[in-house]
């Protein structure tokens, strides 16, 4: 299984996009590295809890994943204390990489893991578009991925879900339903947490536990 992941994120590394888009696990780039091991540590101890449910987000923010290189996270969560899961925190072997210095937390992420500590629910979670989409010429912003961008995206949640044995997945907003439905996936959606939508996904994830989902 680890060197499924470990293909599985050099993969992810080699795709090559197209303008206003950053792959942050690039292998050209060396502070990169941090952010591909930081993954695959992630995908290993997520192997081993065996998540039966994957959530699928939009996109990497500039505050988050593509500083972190794990699926809604930011720096705070990453090096911060480890939470009700025992994932992250001290002495877990996440390393934050040298530009992560003096980025503000990104709100979604601590946002959704607030939520999945209250529902006591962990899924495995993923993005449509896992590489960072921003806006012309400024690095530092973040943009709504266009249809034939998720469409590169599809083979990676295909492939965790295959690697996985996902039995569920779950769209958390409208830019994930679009790419699983493209995809031929007819996926449940949730609200996304981001811009107030904490209550909504919240209440999205308590219905779909009550109506039997499992992790």
């Amino acid at each position: 299984m680890t060197d499924s992941v470990h293909g599985f994120v050099e993969r992810l590394a080699a795709v090559e996009l197209g303008p206003s888009c950053t792959n942050f696990f690039d292998q050209t780039v060396p502070g990169n590295a941090v952010r591909r091991q930081n993954l695959e540590l992630y995908l290993e101890e997520m192997l081993e809890r065996r998540p039966k449910v994957l959530l699928v987000g939009e996109a990497p923010g500039f505050r988050g994943m593509r500083i972190t290189g794990v699926p809604f996270t930011n720096r705070v969560i990453l090096g911060g204390s480890a939470n009700s899961f025992g994932l992250f925190g001290p002495g877990k072997g996440y390393v934050l990489p040298p530009d992560a210095a003096g980025v503000a937390a990104e709100p979604t992420a601590t946002v959704l893991w607030q939520v999945l500590e209250e529902v006591e629910f962990l899924p495995l979670l993923w993005s449509a578009f896992p590489w960072h989409t921003h806006k012309p010429g400024q690095l530092l912003s973040n943009r709504t991925p266009r249809p034939s961008e998720t469409k590169l995206g599809t083979p990676f949640w295909q492939e965790l879900a295959e690697l996985f044995g996902v039995t569920s997945i779950v769209a958390v907003g409208n830019v994930a339903q679009h790419s699983l439905q493209r995809s031929g996936l007819s996926a449940p959606k949730i609200r996304h947490p981001a811009h107030g939508g904490r209550s909504g996904f919240k209440q999205g994830l308590e219905q779909l536990l009550e109506n039997g989902m499992q992790d």
